[in-house]
């Protein structure tokens, strides 16, 4: 599974927030990471530089071998939480449609 994290000019891409990033998609995603072919992240900042409640966005694309992707979108305070809230939308989602073709 490759794991893409891409970020706007005004949240912080350092290597500690990248391998935060990776070590909790490997964690949650890790029973579906056979299915799964590329993961995609995409970090923003809403207001810019100004505070905000809700302002950071993060969308994760999951791409799943031989199907359309998977995309969803959380906002949050922060970075984790937004994260957090993708991912846990992102397992809900293939659990749905991964537990679609088992039973097929």
């Amino acid at each position: 599974m490759i794991i893409q994290i891409n970020t706007d000019k005004t949240i912080n891409g350092d290597h500690k927030m990248r391998e935060y990033f990776t070590s909790q998609i490997k964690t949650s995603l890790a029973r579906h990471a056979s299915h799964i072919s590329r993961i995609e992240i995409h970090v923003k900042d809403e207001n810019g530089t100004k505070d905000g409640i809700g302002d950071v966005s993060c969308m994760l694309e999951a791409r799943i071998n031989g199907r359309q992707p998977i995309v969803t979108t959380s906002q949050a305070d922060t970075m984790e939480l937004a994260l957090a809230g993708s991912i846990g939308k992102v397992e809900a989602a293939l659990a749905s449609i991964l537990g679609r073709i088992q039973s097929h």
